[in-house]
């Protein structure tokens, strides 16, 4: 199975930009998407951001433009730049792996915005 570790949540000022990453452990040669989910105080988790090892690439309608994934299949890593972060991006960030049947999850890294 794979294990999969998030860090670089933290508290940002509005405007202000974080750097997540997310390293995979185990048995990492199965994954096919890699990527971000989100859950805000109160909502249901929703998709971030995802990429997969044909670098198809999908986006949340309310962080295109702003946040950008990057994927290293060599070193099972998957990075999420934010930048220009607003107060609802406030959430836990989970990192995500999926291979054909099966969907793995960190624990998540919280990211508060605020001033």
């Amino acid at each position: 199975q794979v294990q999969l570790v998030e860090s670089g949540g933290g508290l940002v000022q509005p405007g202000g930009s974080l750097n997540l990453s997310c390293s995979a452990s185990g048995d990492p040669f199965t994954i096919y998407t890699m990527g971000w989910f989100r859950r805000a105080p109160g909502k249901q988790r929703e998709l971030v951001a995802t990429k997969t090892t044909d670098n198809y690439v999908n986006y949340a309608d309310s962080v295109k433009g702003r946040f950008t994934i990057s994927r290293d299949i060599a070193k099972n890593t998957v990075s999420l730049q934010m930048n220009s972060l607003k107060p609802d991006d406030t959430a836990v960030y989970y990192c995500n792996a999926r291979d054909y049947a099966i969907d793995y999850w960190g624990k998540g890294t919280l990211v508060t915005v605020s001033s």
